[in-house]
């Protein structure tokens, strides 16, 4: 007998046999037991997930002699022969080749034969989408009305492409991709039949690059077990699919982290001269990038990670390696890849990006000091006006102290516009922990952007305090209107690094919003007086001592009547 690929083989020959649809199958199976049978199905999903298989284990169990069942006995002569194809009455058409409306009407024309030899007649017309427009009007009508013994059973990869009046005589299944723990247990059971040995890791890098169909999955492993000797390896599946191992991606994700180009380059030469293709390569970097991303900020979801082996390597790098930096990373990656699908040196646009992401990363050393020497000015300058403002202040005050008064309230130094509804949202639910956990990790977080090498943005919040926590949110109060300006525009990312790294330091996430000293004591001193007269007068404290302490610790608070 000649040889047939594994995924003939092993193709499926029961419902249970259909891995990753078990949403498909269960509702058929309910329906077969139940004998309320569809006149027609419409079978929609990405290549390789089962949808040809369903139709014909589903044209099995409708005509089996042993129905109605859940599963077809695949030993009846119906089951046999619809196995063989040699049952005329089930017909599997390929739209793509049969797309004329003469083949429709043929169809057509046919239908209202009674089958000869089992129950119900099926056709089976895959790729649906293919019918020209005039093929799928001669349908229409046989497939709203067609004769008790028709059932039509339609496969497509691309149901946006089928009309509406056809989609809505049909009931619509939709395939999903297969996860990819399914696909390696479905491989390691092939394995086992075949007789041979492999690594869990090879098995991996194969569901990976399946892309969650397992004909693609099923082709690739036998392609690998000719290449192999005996026993599949790793090394086998990456030579023969063009993939990166993730040893390689740690390697030059480190090398991106640590700043050393040459390294950096060297890896991607040494990769290039085992014939990997710059596209995979570069889609293997943002995938790896991105399981980076969901293993610092979700390490407990299940299936968050799912194209990495999750080894010390990886947790270390994902220990090491700042949000900022991932994100920055995937920003410059994605670029790259979508400039070199137009161009015919795809290498040079992945050596651009990665000698980018070390220079934007090492360029950050020589920034702050320029930085600091900008910032120095501003606030001279802000000193200045400050002054110039004061004794305006004063003396307009001594002539028109009620217009003074008025004008002063909404004066603006630096254009910045206080939030003072999310303010007073963060103040309703200030808790003098939260204000506390923030406060202990201050120091910290800002010796951490300092050896990030932030060093401008840890000068920026130098002169900053936290001075209100609620559970999810606190407020940050800047010595100078332009400081809190710039942190909240966050122009140069201060506001999401600063958040990522209370994030890790405190294990909650925390929303900063920022304001300038002087409309701060304005804020607290009219929140603290508005709750104070809401307080019941039967308590012997001091309702407004009482609230300040809820909000701001013990500390002793002064409020002007």
């Amino acid at each position: 007998m000649t040889y047939q690929a594994l995924y003939r083989v092993f193709r499926p020959q029961r419902f249970a046999d259909v891995v990753g649809q078990e949403h498909v199958t269960k509702t058929l199976q309910s329906a077969l037991l139940q004998n309320k049978i569809s006149h027609a199905y419409l079978f929609s999903g990405p290549r390789g997930t089962g949808k040809t298989s369903a139709a014909k284990i589903l044209a099995k169990a409708v005509n089996c002699e042993h129905a109605p069942t859940a599963e077809p006995c695949n030993e009846c002569p119906t089951c046999v022969g619809i196995t063989n194809g040699t049952i005329p009455d089930v017909l599997e058409i390929d739209a793509a080749s049969n797309n004329r409306v003469d083949e429709i009407r043929d169809i057509r024309d046919k239908v209202k034969f009674a089958p000869t030899s089992v129950r119900y007649k099926v056709y089976i017309i895959d790729e649906v989408h293919m019918l020209s427009i005039g093929a799928f009007n001669a349908l229409l009508k046989t497939l709203e009305e067609p004769p008790k013994h028709v059932i039509f059973i339609l496969a497509t990869t691309e149901p946006h492409k089928i009309p509406l009046t056809i989609i809505s005589r049909c009931q619509r299944f939709d395939f999903r991709r297969i996860p990819l723990h399914s696909i390696v247990a479905r491989l390691r059971q092939v394995i086992e039949q075949q007789g041979m040995k492999a690594s869990d890791e090879a098995l991996f890098a194969i569901a990976r690059a399946a892309d969650g169909g397992m004909r693609d999955a099923l082709s690739l492993l036998d392609q690998a077990i000719s290449f192999s000797d005996g026993e599949l390896l790793l090394e086998d599946v990456l030579a023969m699919t063009g993939s990166v191992s993730s040893a390689t991606l740690a390697s030059l994700v480190r090398a991106v982290y640590e700043k050393d180009a040459a390294t950096s380059l060297q890896l991607l030469e040494d990769m290039m001269d085992q014939g990997k293709d710059p596209n995979r390569l570069i889609e293997d970097l943002i995938l790896y990038y991105r399981d980076l991303l969901l293993y610092k900020t979700a390490p407990h979801v299940e299936g968050a990670i799912k194209g990495t082996i999750v080894d010390d390597t990886f947790q270390h790098l994902a220990e090491s390696v700042p949000l900022s930096d991932i994100y920055e990373a995937i920003e410059v990656l994605n670029k790259s890849q979508q400039e070199m699908k137009w161009t015919n040196h795809p290498r040079i646009f992945l050596e651009v990006a990665l000698v980018k992401l070390c220079h934007q990363q090492t360029s950050s050393t020589s920034l702050p000091i320029e930085e600091i020497q900008s910032l120095a000015r501003k606030v001279e300058y802000l000193e200045a006006e400050l002054r110039r403002l004061k004794e305006h202040n004063e003396s307009v005050a001594a002539t028109a102290p009620a217009q003074a008064q008025r004008q002063t309230k909404p004066l603006k130094t630096g254009g910045y516009k206080t939030p003072v509804g999310r303010i007073y949202e963060i103040l309703k639910q200030a808790t003098h922990q939260d204000l506390s956990l923030i406060k202990s990790h201050w120091a910290e977080m800002l010796d951490t952007l300092r050896k990030q090498h932030k060093v401008s943005h840890a000068a920026l919040l130098q002169e900053s305090e936290p001075v209100a926590a609620s559970p999810n949110a606190f407020v940050l109060k800047f010595k100078y209107e332009i400081h809190c300006k710039m942190a909240a525009d966050n122009t140069n990312y201060v506001k999401d690094n600063l958040e990522a790294i209370l994030f890790e330091l405190t294990k909650k996430r925390f929303e900063m919003v920022a304001v300038p000293e002087e409309e701060w004591g304005k804020i607290r001193e009219e929140f603290i007086r508005e709750k104070g007269t809401k307080r019941e007068q039967e308590k012997e404290e001091d309702p407004l001592i009482a609230e300040a302490k809820r909000l701001f610790g013990e500390e002793i608070i002064e409020i002007k009547e």
